[in-house]
């Protein structure tokens, strides 16, 4: 395909008060008086209603739409700054729908302890974005309504679960969105659509109660970015809010790290499938800057198991099963299990079947952080893959599909991600090429568990010796 033939990007950047600024720039000029958070929050709604009708990454319920919410006035470093919540998150005054059709959820009374923090920043919330249901799948395809498009692309997928975010921000509607990631759904949708994506250490941020429930917290809660800094000044100033006293302090990360580190490299993942050319290239050659940067670089096995794919899927099952069983009383009154779409409820079924495994699958996950620990021994930091090929045309990973399909196909497609849910470990996605499509194509950077640092100080570094794409150029 030449790139005459290409479907024309999806952005809505343009000479307004946004412009192409990050967060962090947007947020210095409120303070200094040169924009006004009304017209910021009106370019915002501007952009958002000009490519909705194709882009589909807000949720839109037919219902009146609420006001904007700002729980700090003019308060906070990201004060006036607009950005959307995923829409598996509680904001008061906004319902919660986990991007089913299995309920129909009512307003929500409380902020969520997450969106607590979130929004104590002085963001201004403009809404929920799309996820696909539940947050089970790795594309945002819902089976009720239209597929969240990417920005770069619209024939392809946004990634998932945090895919409505994520194209929000890709396409300049806002410079930040808030992301959460059970599986590498911070990481993935970022890899889709050219943003940076870190999954924190475990607990490095306020959890929501229902992540705190589960027998191994897979969840952590984070946002989508275009840029390095948004992403460092964002943490810096979620831990002034919280910090946990089993990690060591982050900080306020500014730019790349004066010490050569010990990287390994791993390009095929746990799962057995082969990455695909385009995505190996991105990686080896993310390698080569590296080392050309003054770090050493080394291949190494994969530092986990391969019994680690069978059990987390088996979790990744426990959860839909879960989901599709109790959602009367984890959701509400009016849950219809037979309502969930096909990829929920071929997990939940997956599940019974090997039910009986889930005990020995738990005791692995628990113990897969000190396997890891073993495995990258020696090492700061480890390059993958974010994904096991480059990013898939809407419809490849549809909830419509037959499970058997869909399964194997999310098999080999999200192979690489999930360790880090299970581990704790910090995981960051960062674009470092293109397809010939003009998509982008992401790398992995894992660290030991706490040292969410190093990931952004190597993350500066990369976009300062290959300053990532945009839709606004």
């Amino acid at each position: 395909m030449t790139a005459q033939q290409r479907p024309e990007s999806i952005h809505a950047f343009g000479d307004d008060a946004l412009a192409s600024h990050d967060a962090t720039a947007l947020a210095q000029l409120i303070r200094a008086g040169k924009l006004s958070i009304e017209e910021v929050q009106a370019a915002a709604l501007a952009r958002e209603s000009r490519v909705a009708p194709l882009l589909n990454g807000a949720v839109r319920t037919g219902q009146e739409v609420p006001p904007p919410v700002q729980r700090t006035a003019n308060s906070g470093s990201f004060a006036g700054v607009p950005t959307y919540l995923k829409d598996n998150t509680d904001v008061r005054g906004y319902p919660t729908g986990h991007g089913t059709a299995a309920f129909t959820p009512a307003t929500c009374r409380r902020d969520s302890p997450f969106s607590r923090q979130y929004l104590a920043q002085g963001f201004v919330c403009l809404g929920k974005s799309a996820l696909p249901e539940f947050g089970f799948n790795a594309s945002t395809e819902p089976a009720h309504g239209e597929p969240t498009r990417n920005p770069w692309n619209p024939d392809y997928s946004a990634g998932a679960s945090s895919g409505g975010s994520a194209a929000l921000v890709a396409a300049g509607v806002v410079p930040i969105a808030h992301a959460n990631d059970g599986g590498g759904s911070i990481r993935i949708p970022a890899a889709c659509c050219g943003l940076v994506g870190l999954k924190p250490s475990r607990g490095r941020l306020v959890d929501n109660p229902a992540a705190r429930a589960l027998p191994v917290n897979i969840v952590s809660e984070g946002v989508v970015t275009r840029t390095v800094r948004d992403t460092a000044n964002f943490y810096a100033e979620a831990e002034a809010y919280y910090h946990n006293r089993k990690l060591p302090l982050l900080g306020r990360v500014t730019g790349p790290g004066q010490t050569p580190l010990r990287i390994g490299l791993v390009t095929d993942s746990v799962n057995g499938y082969r990455t695909d050319t385009e995505t190996r290239a991105a990686v080896e050659a993310t390698g080569k800057l590296l080392q050309s940067l003054g770090h050493e670089v080394t291949p190494i096995p994969v530092p986990i198991g391969a019994q680690f794919a069978e059990d987390f899927a088996l979790y990744w099952g426990m959860l839909a099963a879960l989901v599709q069983g109790s959602g009367p009383w984890l959701f509400d009154g009016d849950f219809d299990r037979q309502q969930v779409d096909g990829l929920t409820a071929g997990l939940s079924r997956m599940f019974r079947q090997q039910a009986f495994r889930l005990p020995g699958a738990l005791w692995r996950l628990r113990r897969s952080s000190q396997t890891f620990a073993r495995g990258i021994s020696g090492y700061d930091a480890v390059l993958m893959p974010v994904v096991g090929h480059t990013t898939p045309r809407l419809g490849h990973l549809s909830p419509l599909a037959p499970f058997d399909t869909l399964f194997e196909r999310l098999t080999y497609y999200v192979g690489f991600t999930p360790l880090a849910n299970a581990t704790g470990a910090p995981a960051i996605a960062l674009p470092m090429a293109m397809t010939n499509e003009g998509l982008p194509v992401a790398v992995q950077l894992m660290a030991p568990y706490g040292q969410d640092r190093t990931l952004l100080e190597l993350a500066f570094a990369l976009e300062e010796a290959a300053p990532f794409a945009s839709l606004a150029r």
